[in-house]
């Protein structure tokens, strides 16, 4: 069975690039500048940051649904990023070196699922899951920090 992940959407988040630090706070963000790999996940982009690059620090709703699973939690956003990750049967690169939970939901969005599996093994995982029709999606979300890392549909 096929998969699709994608990034979010930049333009809800494109009135907070370039402001200032203290135009951030007023919207409960922080910026901060990657300082070494793998450590500032961009959500948009579906990539690690790179030194030197700006990320914006952020609380976001992934599960908008009124339901007991309703959720927002902290996520970074590449400052300035504008193209959204898409990929069929792909996981991508961060979250692919990450531990990750794998949270599958019902059309009622209540969890009918849940796995936590390393990512680089993540793609059998998802497929597995898939296979009860109950599933509707999935959210995967780093399993350390507990961020949101991304939407998981059938392709």
């Amino acid at each position: 069975m096929s998969f699709r992940i994608r990034g979010l959407d930049p333009a809800p988040f494109a009135h907070l690039y370039g402001l200032s630090d203290e135009a951030l706070a007023e919207h409960g963000a922080e910026r901060y500048i990657a300082d070494r790999p793998n450590a500032l996940p961009d959500r948009i982009t579906m990539r690690d940051a790179e030194s030197g690059e700006a990320m914006i620090l952020l609380n976001h709703t992934y599960q908008t649904a009124k339901s007991p699973y309703f959720g927002t939690h902290a996520i970074f956003v590449k400052e300035g990023a504008t193209e959204t990750y898409e990929a069929v049967d792909e996981i991508p690169p961060v979250m692919a070196h990450r531990l990750l939970s794998l949270r599958g939901f019902d059309e009622t969005h209540k969890i009918a699922d849940g796995r936590v599996v390393e990512g680089r093994d993540a793609a059998e995982t998802i497929n597995e899951m898939f296979e009860n029709p109950a599933i509707r999606y999935i959210h995967a979300h780093n399993a350390g920090h507990g961020c949101y890392s991304g939407l998981i549909e059938r392709a």
